[in-house]
């Protein structure tokens, strides 16, 4: 066991307590089987690190949050394949083990990716989370390819995944639609692929303006109120993916044009598949793609130092609803 600085929620906490986050030493043993040791470089910081710590079992605390990271390998487990120390790596990691907010982390080997050789740490550290959902919603959910027609709803598309989503979504023949309500975050839709900008305060009105006939498809992080609006946007059977996770919500309203609705959740491979390298492999394509200049990082803001004080203030920005793109620290 070696003892290394970290951040930490004691105990269940809104933003604005002072003790929501604070720094502390955590012991960090051995790599297991299949285990990195990471020397952790930069993170960034997602809608799900606020959720879990306002919400976890104060049985569980202190807990270490962080679901996203760059860093070099320091050690590997026995029945690691294809890492050595040294090399630099991203990932997301997994909600059932201690996250990244710490200056070393084990992760399991088979959903960590090569970082992007033309990006530092901290801008790599802007991608796994979001690179992983939006590939997962588009190809694991949607089903979409290289030859998918169609128009793509993407709600919130300044957000970090809608922001992944429409830039893969580049790569397909989908028209996007990206949806934003601030020139600041029309504009950022808009330089991430979308076609056309509609705005999510007049949801259905403003995508009639731009897609008259329909949409196919409908990526959807804020679905509560939504459902009926989807319901009427969407052509005959078409699909919804959604990432968030609103309360008694009633997708009735689909069943009348035969629609469909899907559940992501980036870290289902983890928790129920372990064994499985698909992320591991999403990553490392993410990774080619970013080397060859057909995906950048969503990387907005960068805060300095992996500290309680730097990522109160990242957790803060995030659960302001005014963000843009993604929120790094970098260590």
């Amino acid at each position: 066991m070696a003892s290394v600085p970290a951040v930490v929620a004691p105990r269940p906490l809104p933003v604005n307590d002072p003790e929501c986050l604070v720094d502390a030493e955590i012991e960090v043993g051995a790599p297991g089987p299949h285990d990195l040791l990471v020397d952790v470089r930069a993170v960034s910081v997602n809608p799900v690190d606020g959720k879990v710590r306002s919400s976890f079992d104060p049985a569980d605390g202190p807990k270490v949050l962080g679901f996203d990271a760059a860093g070099v390998v320091v050690e590997v487990g026995d029945r690691v394949q294809g890492y050595a120390p040294g090399d630099e790596v991203y990932y997301a990691g997994a909600i059932d083990r201690p996250g990244s907010n710490a200056h070393r982390q084990l992760v399991d080997s088979r959903i960590v990716g090569r970082k992007p050789s033309t990006l530092d740490f901290a801008a790599a550290a802007a991608l796994p989370l979001t690179s992983i959902t939006a590939w997962e919603c588009l190809h694991d959910h949607l089903r979409v390819t290289a030859d998918t027609t169609g128009t793509l709803l993407v709600v919130s598309a300044a957000g970090g995944v809608g922001s992944m989503v429409l830039q893969l979504g580049r790569r397909t023949g989908l028209t996007l639609v990206g949806t934003a309500s601030r020139t600041e975050s029309a504009d950022w839709a808009r330089q991430m692929g979308a076609h056309a900008v509609a705005d999510h305060h007049d949801l259905v009105g403003t995508v009639r303006e731009v897609a008259p006939d329909g949409v196919q498809y409908v990526f959807s992080p804020v679905s509560a109120g939504n459902v009926e609006a989807y319901a009427e946007l969407m052509t005959p059977r078409g699909t919804v993916v959604a990432i968030d996770e609103p309360e008694g919500l009633d997708t009735l309203p689909l069943k009348t044009k035969s629609q469909a609705w899907h559940w992501e959740l980036m870290f289902t491979r983890p928790l129920s598949e372990p064994g499985s390298t698909v992320q591991r492999e999403i990553l490392d394509e993410v990774s080619r793609l970013v080397d060859a200049g057909e995906l950048r990082t969503t990387e907005t803001r960068r805060l300095q130092g992996l500290t309680a004080a730097s990522l109160r203030e990242a957790h803060r920005l995030i659960e302001s609803g005014g963000t843009v793109g993604k929120i790094v620290v970098e260590r």
